[in-house]
């Protein structure tokens, strides 16, 4: 069965069906945003005029015509057009529908064309199912997804696809669509008499945050609760509009690519030193929902690997977060977060530690094991003295400042350095105190 149906849309667009729904576009004339993909002189504007499609994903947040862009091309196309949802779908109706089309192609030289919607919540073996028929071109594979294609779609369905990222609508594209509706007499308001307040649009457009079905909603939402003046205008104003779309919707999958996104600016801002982008990431984690517990070990982490020893408060400052998080739970535990966070953003920064660490570590996997020197061992139990292990050790503390020229490192691996610390914060007394020890030590040669 074709579920997009585009006979007789005189009648379907008289109907009490949503603004949102009532208002798609019907042509890519109509079609408003993704200019990139799909303006003029573009690939996919060209394949779709020509009716010469082949396997793709959609993907990019809600409301941004992914299922619009389908059903322009279910309108335009020769081949015939179905579609599944991946949540209401199982492999047996794929091979129905892969049978069916194998029919179609061997007795009618007719293509098919399958849509699937949220096709990211395929599993691998729905997914597997549909490789063959893709990979002969049997079908005509369009998926549609608000994740991450690279996370949740197998890779050899993905090599035999092109993929195509939508983008959050513009405010611009947002306020036209708004426009158009108002003026649209067959499917939007233009046979009413309304006035909506350039502040009132703004604050419309700005909540939407590039979802155009968020904006339309807002506006019928408007528009039918507000009753008409004494002249018969319905005037939205800004407080009918807050009214309307109270709270912006965060495009934050705990387990998708918007959350991988926002983690990495979070933890990129603090190593970049902008305290006000770090207070952003970490405001937009917190209002999605995501667990305080993985922010603080972020913090934990980078307190390490990008502030380290230029500043060792940054550490004990993010097990102290760490620690309020457990001990005082959230809203409260924002406060030590952000403090957590800020300082780190606002220190001094080295990763002389992780690379110090990374490169022991190689050195260690990589090359021949050293002995522990002699003189390094352990001299305590019984018969180590007769073996010569600790003799010969120099206890630092009998000597002046506390140090003594020796080896500890094993032969092989005397000269070698890994640590190396940075001409910022703490580290500069550190570089010093080292300058002085490998002063002492070529005195001693």
């Amino acid at each position: 069965m074709d579920l997009f149906d585009f006979s007789d849309r005189s009648k379907t667009n008289r109907g009490p069906r949503p603004l949102a729904s009532r208002m798609r576009p019907r042509s890519l004339d109509e079609f408003i945003g993704q200019e990139h993909i799909i303006g003029h002189g573009r690939l996919l504007r060209r394949a779709i005029q020509a009716d010469k499609l082949t396997p793709m994903i959609f993907f990019g947040p809600p409301g941004t015509g992914k299922t619009t862009l389908a059903q322009i091309i279910a309108a335009s196309t020769k081949a015939y057009f179905t579609k599944l949802n991946a949540v209401t779908s199982g492999v047996n109706d794929i091979r129905k529908i892969i049978n069916e089309a194998k029919d179609r192609l061997k007795y009618d030289e007719q293509r098919t064309i399958l849509f699937i919607d949220e096709i990211h919540r395929f599993n691998k073996s729905q997914q597997d199912a549909l490789l063959p028929s893709v990979e002969e071109g049997t079908i005509i594979l369009i998926g549609a997804t608000t994740e991450s294609p690279m996370f949740e779609i197998n890779a050899a369905l993905l090599s035999r696809s092109r993929l195509f990222r939508f983008l959050p609508l513009s405010h611009d594209d947002i306020k036209q669509i708004l426009k158009n509706t108002l003026e649209d007499k067959e499917r939007g308001y233009g046979h009413y008499h309304i006035k909506v307040d350039e502040d009132a649009m703004e604050h419309i457009v700005q909540v939407a945050s590039g979802d155009s079905r968020t904006a339309l909603h807002a506006l019928e939402l408007a528009v039918l609760t507000t009753p008409p003046d004494s002249d018969g205008t319905i005037h939205i104003n800004k407080e009918v509009a807050e009214e309307s779309i109270q709270e912006k919707m965060l495009q934050y999958d705990k387990n998708g690519d918007n959350h991988y996104d926002t983690v990495s600016a979070f933890i990129k801002s603090m190593r970049g030193s902008d305290p006000d982008a770090t207070l952003y990431w970490l405001a937009k984690m917190i209002v999605a929902g995501e667990d305080p517990n993985f922010i603080a070990r972020r913090i934990y982490v980078h307190a390490a690997e990008d502030v380290g020893l230029a500043d060792p408060n940054a550490l004990l400052i993010a097990q102290a977060a760490a620690y309020a998080v457990q001990y005082v739970g959230f809203p409260e535990a924002r406060i030590p977060l952000s403090e957590a966070a800020l300082y780190i953003a606002t220190a001094p920064k080295s990763n002389s530690v992780i690379t110090g660490i990374d490169q022991a570590i190689q050195t260690v996997k990589n090359e021949k094991n050293g002995e522990v020197p002699r003189h390094l061992r352990d001299a305590h139990y019984k018969g180590a003295k007769k073996l010569g292990h600790g003799i010969d050790y120099q206890y630092p503390h009998n000597f002046k400042d506390g140090y003594v020229p020796q080896d500890y490192l094993p032969r092989h691996l005397k000269n070698r350095s890994f640590y190396k610390p940075v001409n910022r914060g703490y580290e500069k007394s550190i570089q010093k105190r080292l300058d002085y020890f490998t002063q002492r030590k070529n005195e001693k040669k």
